[in-house]
């Protein structure tokens, strides 16, 4: 009788979510699969032997990636950390300056809920500014690490406006948009160069 054996990679599935797909372009439901060599008798596998490796496989697509794309935003995700960044952004920039300032609120206001949260009123924006600031930082660098360089841009421009409705920038405010900036991933540079021209476009 003639025995037929060799080798051949089969899958296990080891978890199953929902990611971003960089080739679909958008959030997709994933298998998380490992790779594992088998030997094999007349094309059954017999023995399993070493891992080869794991992959992220889209259900839509079947494209397969590497698992470090689960670290990339999902649209939901995406929508939910924006405007949590920004409210924690309007309020370190509101305490910096007069939190107290009727056209400063109103704008900080307009600003959430221009990041999707069309709810978001000035009853809401007393309770942020009563909140500790503790998660400020996190919460600002998780929205910062999904944004490209042009919407950090215009996020940390939003920021600049709220300050400026108030009237001219203080030292405080002017410190509490560079922490701002830094935290959402800018350079010191960078963030001079966005305050001062949305200070200039203000001015004209």
């Amino acid at each position: 009788m003639l025995l037929i054996f060799g080798l051949s990679v089969f899958f296990r599935t080891v978890g199953q979510g929902d990611f971003h797909c960089p080739n679909c372009g958008g959030d997709r439901h994933y298998r998380q699969r490992v790779a594992r060599r088998w030997f094999t008798l007349f094309f059954v596998p017999v023995i399993p032997l070493n891992r080869v490796g794991e992959v992220i496989e889209c259900a839509t697509c079947r494209t397969r990636f590497n698992l470090d794309v689960l670290r990339l935003p999902t649209a939901q995700q995406m929508a939910a950390a924006l405007p949590m960044a920004m409210r924690a952004a309007a309020a370190e920039v509101l305490t910096a300056g007069d939190p107290s300032g009727s056209a400063a609120r109103a704008r900080a206001v307009e600003a959430v809920r221009g990041y999707g949260l069309a709810d978001y009123d000035d009853e809401m924006l007393a309770a942020d500014l009563e909140q500790p600031t503790d998660g400020a930082a996190e919460v600002i660098a998780q929205a910062g690490a999904q944004l490209t360089t042009e919407a950090r841009e215009w996020f940390l421009a939003q920021v600049v406006r709220i300050a400026l409705a108030g009237g001219a920038i203080g030292n405080g405010e002017r410190q509490a948009l560079h922490t701002v900036a830094g935290r959402l991933g800018m350079t010191p540079a960078h963030a001079v160069g966005v305050i001062s021209t949305t200070e200039g476009a203000a001015r004209e």
